[in-house]
């Protein structure tokens, strides 16, 4: 009974300002500033932890290369929804939210994979440069961006690329693909865009091709 009394006593004691939900926003405009920010936390943490992975050699050097590639792509977007007068570098949303990520600030820093060294063809440049590329592609896409004279040269540059690769075999597929895009393209006006369905078939098509490139890799 004293029990019951006291849990009575505790739980009326508790103002009911305090139960009520706290929320981080007041409107969309503040919800899509915490949702951009949360973002970009996200992607620094995932670097970092990749950038420990490579160095217990958790993950083989091509696939590192490749994901890397990828976040620091993911990075400069995220970063750009977010940077302001709050924000004027990285260093100040690190501080600001206490993120410790020496490892993932380096490579952000150094804007490559540590794979990368300073030598222009070389095979860990080709994979980072072909990664770039699919996903710039594919977000201009994403963005309804489908003017002949803004997708042509991407994807000129990605099938040039992806050529220049050696580790790819001979018989990779996604090349063709690629190429038959490329053909298409070529055959439009500088100011014709693509259709809704093309649109949707060459986000299809390029996902595709990018999922087997991962897997080459992998396996090579």
């Amino acid at each position: 009974m004293y029990s019951s009394q006291m849990s009575h006593s505790s739980s009326s004691s508790i103002r009911p300002e305090l139960l009520e939900e706290v929320k981080l926003y007041r409107n969309a405009r503040e919800r899509e500033k915490y949702d951009n920010m949360a973002e970009l936390f996200a992607v620094i943490n995932t670097l970092q932890c990749l950038e420990k992975a490579y160095i217990k050699d958790a993950i083989r050097p091509k696939e590192y290369t490749a994901a890397c590639s990828k976040l620091l792509v993911q990075y400069k977007a995220a970063f750009k929804q977010v940077q302001s007068d709050e924000f004027a570098t990285v260093e100040d949303f690190m501080r600001e939210y206490k993120l410790d990520c020496p490892a993932a600030y380096e490579r952000i820093k150094e804007d490559r994979p540590i794979t990368i060294k300073e030598i222009k063809g070389s095979t860990s440049k080709c994979i980072a440069d072909t990664v770039s590329l699919f996903i710039t592609i594919m977000d201009k896409l994403r963005l309804e961006i489908r003017a002949t004279d803004e997708l042509q040269p991407d994807l000129k540059e990605l099938l040039e690329t992806m050529n220049r690769l050696n580790t790819l075999p001979s018989d990779f597929e996604g090349t063709d693909k690629v190429l038959q895009w490329l053909h298409t393209l070529s055959s439009m006006k500088a100011s014709d865009e693509l259709t809704d369905e093309q649109a949707r078939q060459m986000i299809f098509d390029l996902e595709t091709v990018y999922n087997a490139f991962n897997r080459s890799l992998a396996s090579s």
